[in-house]
């Protein structure tokens, strides 16, 4: 299928090439493994690097996987857009689900998931031999996560665009930093691309989505509030991360 990718410069491209040269996310000889959770951010965070892959001056190589956490999810749709842009795709099975919900009944079930998950897609880039992972988090997780740190630790904190994790020996990159959840969304459904169902249970119902909501709502009384919260986490939060030529 033929996507018109340049009638998003502004809203994706430019902010992700803003937030590579900024913070050294995309380097020459990086070997990029995705985790494609087959959601709308990391299947835009797929789609967009295969374009950057074709478009900037750095060589680069991309790989990407899925943890199928045990759901039977069906990743006919991903597996095809891959192929499409010429990305090596690997399914690779876990319990995750299960363990979690019904092993464990954790209560508090996002921050064991995301650990199990980390671990899994960390454990193949390493595998396949990539030097970096990048994820899908885009402008309003950072926001989100910092109220979060706030309201629930007591501390101004969110996390980096860059993080070389030692024990694993991967630098984790999150190239969708400065773009917006509403852009996200409407590029996704104008670019056509496939979107997996989120089939875990605890889904909408997530401190995440309180903090969502409450953003929401500030943002209809402060237009601006989003760029102006991100402007204080680059100004502050990330100076130590900014790369100075």
């Amino acid at each position: 299928m033929k996507r018109n990718w340049r009638a998003y410069n502004k809203d994706l491209f430019a902010p992700m090439r803003r937030a590579s040269r900024d913070y050294g996310l995309i380097e020459a000889g990086d070997c990029i493994g995705i985790g494609l959770s087959g959601g709308k951010d990391s299947t835009l965070l797929l789609y967009s690097l295969a374009v950057l892959q074709k478009t900037l001056p750095t060589p680069f190589q991309i790989k990407a996987m899925s943890v199928d956490l045990g759901w039977e999810n069906d990743y006919t749709a991903h597996r095809a857009l891959c192929e499409e842009l010429s990305i090596p795709f690997e399914v690779v099975p876990s319990n995750i689900g299960p363990i979690v919900f019904e092993e464990r009944q954790e209560k508090n079930p996002c921050s064991l998931c995301a650990r199990m998950r980390r671990g899994a897609v960390n454990n193949w880039a390493a595998a396949n031999g990539c030097n970096k992972v990048a994820l899908g988090h885009h402008l309003d997780d950072v926001i989100e996560t910092l109220l979060m740190s706030l309201f629930f630790e007591g501390r101004l904190h969110t996390f980096a665009p860059r993080a070389y994790l030692s024990r694993a020996d991967l630098t984790v990159i999150r190239p969708l930093v400065f773009v917006k959840e509403a852009d996200i969304r409407r590029i996704v459904r104008k670019l056509d691309l496939p979107i997996m169902h989120n089939a875990c249970p605890a889904d909408g119902f997530t401190k995440r989505s309180e903090e969502k909501a409450l953003i929401a709502q500030l943002a209809k009384d402060n237009p601006g509030i989003r760029d102006r919260m991100m402007h204080a986490v680059t100004s502050s939060l990330w100076t130590s991360y900014q790369i100075t030529s």
